[in-house]
């Protein structure tokens, strides 16, 4: 990135930060903290025209170092950025971590395979490459994706060592890949028995060949997993069959991927962190995930 890209992107973290101690100072909330928000594609000749943003949310208090990249869900279709998206890094804020919403392309602009991919790996590379104006370490760099998006942080890892950017043109020393990831009741599965038809047909448009749902279906590129998983899903999930995650955690163990995954009778799909009812009654990214993430990522 050139140094005029890093000025801007410094001078966003300087009043992201300004913001936050400003909100503590106040006796503010949160939820009142200004985003900055990051036009990801800015200054990449080949993708001009692509307006693709993320929102940055400073963390609050003592800055633990690490960075949630979160992935709404919709299919590939929309985006569900408020309890998906906002109320998340809000969540990860409170906790010290910086939170990043990625409002990455969908089909519902006209935009399938690879773009979603792009956009994911370019939103790890910016933030990576400019961790240290964030105070964020560079090993503690996570994603975690509801529903598609859970399908989105799961193709991070998957194929994070496979770069997208450097067809566009864009050369980088960064690891592309996040190093923990969180699908939530994720779309796994592009087989026809359980695939959620929707998704793959905005991922994958019309080449949906047997060999591109194989490519695209997680559970069978477990063995490209590296890094530490979250997993949670509900039985009664009427929207994404809750067999894709228990295929992909299934795969998962046979490949020695570390992973907790959490199979909940009731739950649903779409809970996100938002004000409903299971959010309030398991409290789940307080009482399971955080756990999780203290132990696995923040070493305590």
């Amino acid at each position: 990135m050139n140094k005029f890209k890093k000025m801007i992107f410094a001078c966003a973290a300087v009043f992201a930060l300004s913001q936050a101690a400003f909100a503590k100072s106040s006796g503010e909330t949160a939820s009142k903290i200004t985003p900055v928000t990051i036009k990801i594609w800015n200054g990449v000749p080949s993708m001009k025209g692509q307006s693709t943003k993320m929102d940055y949310y400073a963390p609050q208090g003592k800055n633990t170092g690490a960075a949630l990249l979160i992935c709404p869900g919709g299919s590939y279709h929309h985006l569900g950025v408020f309890h998906e998206g906002k109320d998340v890094a809000l969540w990860a804020a409170q906790k010290g971590m910086s939170g990043f919403v990625l409002k990455y392309r969908v089909s519902g602009h006209g935009h399938h395979h690879p773009a979603m991919l792009e956009d994911v790996q370019r939103a790890i590379q910016i933030i990576r490459e400019n961790a240290a104006e964030y105070g964020i370490d560079t090993n503690k760099i996570g994603a975690i994706g509801f529903s598609a998006g859970g399908h989105l942080v799961l193709m991070a890892e998957v194929f994070g060592r496979e770069s997208e950017l450097e067809k566009l043109g864009i050369k980088t020393n960064v690891s592309l890949a996040p190093n923990f990831i969180m699908p939530i009741y994720p779309v796994v599965s592009m087989q026809d028995d359980i695939a959620h038809k929707r998704s793959r047909n905005s991922l994958l448009h019309k080449d949906q060949s047997d060999e591109r749902k194989t490519l695209f279906s997680m559970e069978m590129q477990a063995h490209k997993i590296k890094c530490p998983v979250f997993l949670l899903a509900a039985k009664d999930d009427a929207t994404v069959n809750y067999i894709n995650s228990e295929r992909l955690s299934a795969a998962m163990a046979r490949e020695g991927v570390k992973s907790k995954f959490i199979l909940r009778e009731s739950g649903g799909h779409g809970f996100g962190m938002g004000n409903n009812d299971f959010v309030h009654s398991t409290k789940w990214n307080d009482e399971w995930l955080w756990p999780w993430l203290e132990e696995t990522v923040l070493g305590r």
